[in-house]
């Protein structure tokens, strides 16, 4: 089994919660964090994942996690994300997020180790290690998760949704529909068909499944409406958005995450 570790989150719970302490002892603490997740999966392997410089998401959206801007960070942040690079071969998702690469690498034999709710998006194995609780997620039960966050938005990231849609109703609206279509159609008429609304809170909201992976729905419209589909998207900025994301190692200088 190979663990998939949010350093994101290992990160930032650690040093916020290591303000009155001194250097050492909050290494100390990332160390315990990272080798107790390791422990209970029994990993024979892992990977860490930390965002790096760049975001496609904030060029499609300026706005983008800008309510975060004067929040204070943990004074020790970036000292255990360098420590997570150099130590435990974190690698950096530059022009994208950590989630993402969270998402390109879950396959049958891996666990998303995280705590963040979005990432159940993703099928496969979850691993909340504050909770200490598993769960299973299937590819529609995924694509479900999605839509209900594109009904609901993202309050943390700045990514309002639907008026008057919260969890509860995000889920009560789709829990009759079996396919994505059904899903997606009844988001589009949930945004009075705004689709350049809809379509840009869907790819703010979208997690990789693959590398580039940025939410094309002009191309599922295509496939239920039976379209030409060798015809590459309308859409210019997806391109220019695919052009401008790029993975690399640990072995970049780290930046602080935002």
């Amino acid at each position: 089994m190979i663990a998939l570790v949010d350093g994101d989150i290992v990160a930032y719970r650690v040093a916020a919660a290591s303000e009155d302490t001194d250097e050492e002892i909050c290494i100390l603490r990332c160390d315990k964090q990272m080798q107790d997740i390791l422990y209970l999966l029994k990993a024979e392997q892992y990977k860490v994942f930390l965002s790096g410089s760049g975001n496609f998401r904030k060029n499609l959206y300026p706005e983008y996690k800008a309510n975060r801007k004067d929040k204070p960070k943990p004074k020790h942040l970036q000292l255990l994300r360098t420590y997570l690079s150099e130590h435990w071969n974190a690698l950096l998702a530059n022009g994208c997020e950590a989630d993402d690469l969270l998402g390109v690498h879950q396959t049958d034999d891996t666990v998303i180790c995280s705590i963040d709710k979005d990432l159940l998006q993703i099928p496969g194995t979850h691993y909340n290690w504050v909770k200490g609780e598993f769960y299973e997620q299937n590819w529609l039960g995924g694509i479900r998760h999605f839509y209900e966050q594109l009904l609901k938005g993202d309050r943390i990231d700045n990514i309002p949704g639907v008026d008057g849609i919260g969890e509860k109703k995000a889920s009560r609206y789709l829990e009759g529909c079996e396919t994505e279509q059904e899903m997606y159609e009844t988001c589009l008429g949930l945004y009075e068909q705004d689709k350049e609304r809809m379509w840009l809170n869907g790819r703010l909201l979208w997690i990789w499944r693959k590398e580039n992976d940025i939410w094309n729905p002009e191309l599922l419209e295509q496939n239920w409406t039976g379209q030409d589909l060798s015809a590459p998207p309308k859409e210019q900025e997806l391109q220019y958005l695919l052009s401008t994301v790029e993975v690399k190692s640990s072995e970049l200088m780290i930046q602080e995450t935002d």
